[in-house]
């Protein structure tokens, strides 16, 4: 067997498992339906990835994100630590309630999760913008840009990048970075949410934007099923490989009623397959 064969099967075993030179596919604990729960590493653990994306939720605990709690905080790193499956990044989804682009507040749970995903000992952490916080106008991503200019000495002194996530263009998002004038604000890639709710070019976006301006990538599509719908997950995951992109690439998708176990892996077994071809 020659090394390149051996590596890709490798990969296809899902041996590769925190390995630094290859792609690691994690999954959100949003769809494992586990939200600010530090089990979410067990089960991401039990399916087969490499890592787990973890939000701190939206119900509010005596006024604080339901993960800010050093009791949570402790047995996300010892799950974490016990089952070889490192936290990948974090997600601030309080914003879904709170916009940065128009809510005060926000800015108050941006810097709490700052300080989480630093404890948690992880670096990217997730800001949304979707539905009636969406980024729609040049006044709003600017507006945006300077709050973040504002917050970015912090993300930095914590070693935290702020990841943006939205409906807009490559180019969109990198104008928003500029303005923030930081190098720890960068782009969370979903290639879903461009392509179904965007309608951008995927691939020429990736590669425009290249691996120095994207934290992350989430890899999901309409369908249930990667691979079902009209994403080209081979050409992606090649635009990927093409520009050295080596960090994490976390699933978003769904699953059937009862059949979360079996539709996760029936996913991660796709991407895995891809990467091994």
């Amino acid at each position: 067997m020659t090394r390149r064969s051996f590596l890709a099967a490798a990969v296809a075993a899902g041996t590769l498992r925190g390995a630094s030179n290859a792609l690691r596919i994690g999954i959100t604990d949003w769809n494992l339906k586990l939200t600010a729960n530090p089990e979410s590493v067990i089960l991401a653990g039990k399916l087969g990835f490499d890592g787990v994306q973890v939000s701190f939720g939206q119900k509010l605990v005596d006024g604080r994100l339901p993960a800010d709690d050093p009791a949570t905080v402790a047995r996300y790193l010892q799950l974490s630590a016990g089952a070889g499956i490192p936290i990948d990044g974090t997600c601030v989804d309080m914003l879904h309630v709170n916009g940065l682009k128009s809510d005060k507040l926000a800015v108050r749970w941006v810097n709490d999760s700052i300080r989480l995903t630093a404890a948690l000992k992880t670096r990217v952490l997730l800001l949304p913008f979707f539905s009636k916080n969406a980024l729609k106008t040049a006044d709003e991503r600017n507006y945006v840009g300077d709050i973040l200019r504002e917050l970015a000495p912090e993300a930095e002194k914590s070693g935290v990048v702020l990841g943006l996530e939205d409906e807009n263009s490559a180019e969109e998002n990198v104008r928003i970075m500029d303005r923030s004038r930081s190098a720890n604000v960068l782009v969370y890639y979903d290639v879903g949410n461009s392509t179904n709710i965007g309608g951008y070019d995927v691939l020429k976006e990736i590669r425009w934007l290249g691996k120095d301006r994207i934290c992350q990538i989430h890899l999901k599509d309409k369908p249930l099923y990667l691979g079902d719908g009209a994403i080209p997950f081979a050409q992606v995951l090649a635009a990927i490989r093409d520009i050295g992109f080596s960090g994490f690439a976390n699933l978003e998708t769904d699953s059937r009623p009862g059949a979360l176990d079996d539709d996760m892996r029936r996913n991660l077994a796709y991407v895995r397959g891809l990467l091994a071809s």
